[in-house]
């Protein structure tokens, strides 16, 4: 039997109870698979994931990390956490970024949080940046150096808000491929944000399609299971078809 990392059990989210996003949803990610949170644009997608990492309370319902706490409290595992656009502070280098997480949260001298902040660089394919400024990056350089920002704690479950947005579809492409490697190398859980419909297939093992209207959770299952579900729904936003008239 799969080790759920994450439970959300009837979890209500939105700006207030007079405005929901998300009600009555449930759901499980097991440990190292893809799971990918999908959506039209303001189906609750990303306040989801802020929910998730504890940035946000829901307006009802529990959540929970490895079974051992709720998320937000003290004894909650560490995880990491990828911004949409990266969310990179301009004023540091792209090396003090990565650190900042083990400068807070460890006692470890300075030559091993350099040491430990190029390591993660290297894994992301980043070892020659780390002086530099993030405004001197493409944009999938700074993916990459974000990615590499939330791997600083060797976390074991990472969450990504639209990793490959954004981008051309080569580099799309190459991060889509980046987060696949890592999670199957590093033997990570990792809970993705995305409406590319390439990320989708390509890299997803398993995922869950919200809708908007009806503020539930519409489908669950792989990508390849959404495609065959007999909801319309489903299909047309698989499969990139307008909404009937």
């Amino acid at each position: 039997m799969k080790e759920a990392v994450l439970v959300a059990n009837e979890i209500a989210i939105g700006w207030s109870r007079d405005a929901v996003l998300l009600e009555h949803a449930s759901f499980e990610v097991f440990a190292g698979e893809i799971f990918g949170i999908l959506g039209r644009s303001a189906s609750g997608k990303s306040t989801l994931l802020r929910v998730l990492i504890g940035l946000e309370a829901p307006l009802a319902g529990h959540l929970r990390i490895n079974s051992q706490a709720s998320v937000g409290d003290e004894s909650c595992p560490p995880f990491g956490v990828m911004f949409q656009q990266g969310a990179l502070f301009g004023s540091m280098t792209v090396g003090e970024n990565v650190a900042l997480a083990l400068r807070r949260w460890t006692t470890l001298p300075d030559d091993a949080i350099r040491a430990m902040a190029r390591a993660k660089l290297r894994l992301v394919g980043l070892e020659d940046v780390e002086d530099q400024m993030p405004a001197t990056l493409s944009g999938g350089m700074r993916k990459r150096a974000a990615i590499a920002r939330a791997l600083a704690l060797e976390p074991s479950l990472i969450f990504l808000d639209e990793p490959s947005s954004g981008l051309d579809p080569v580099t799309s492409a190459e991060i889509d491929r980046l987060i696949e490697t890592l999670a199957r190398v590093l033997g990570l859980t990792v809970v993705l944000v995305t409406h590319e419909l390439g990320s989708i297939k390509a890299i997803v093992d398993r995922c869950i399609l919200l809708d908007r209207d009806t503020k539930t959770i519409l489908a669950s299952g792989s990508p390849h299971e959404l495609a065959s579900s007999p909801e319309p729904r489903v299909r047309d936003f698989l499969e990139r078809r307008p909404e009937a008239e």
